[in-house]
Parts: C-alpha cells; structure tokens; sequence
C-alpha cells in the first residue's frame, strides 16, 4: 500500500505518528516526515499506517493502494 501526504494541509497533531510511530514523525518544528515518500509501507506497518490515516483530524494523510 502506498499513502498519500498533503503536507499543506497537515497541523501537526501527531496522531498519525502516534498511531504508527515507525512510518510517521514529526521534528522538532512539528514538520511531518512520511518514512516511505514514494515506496509500498512494509506489510507489517499497514495496520498501524491505516489507523493512522483515519486518526488524521485533517484528512492530510489518504491510502492509495
């Protein structure tokens, strides 16, 4: 599966990184950084990821496949 992240719209809430801490952080300007711009999330991560994307109040995260 591959995730979609509009960073523009992200407000830095963190749940997306609380709900999958290995594919999601944020620094210390609460930026978001997506571990897997670009590539499949590992199967193992795909669960904490799907959480994630539905814990986002501001819908910046969409999975699109």
């Amino acid at each position: 599966m591959k995730i979609s992240v509009d960073y523009a719209r992200c407000e830095g809430h963190a749940l997306c990184a609380d709900q999958a801490s290995g594919v999601f952080s944020l620094d210390d300007d609460a930026e978001l950084t997506y571990h897997f711009e670009g590539a499949e999330v590992p199967e193992e991560h795909q669960p904490a990821s799907r959480a994630a994307v539905n814990a986002c109040p501001v819908a910046a995260l969409r999975v699109l496949s």
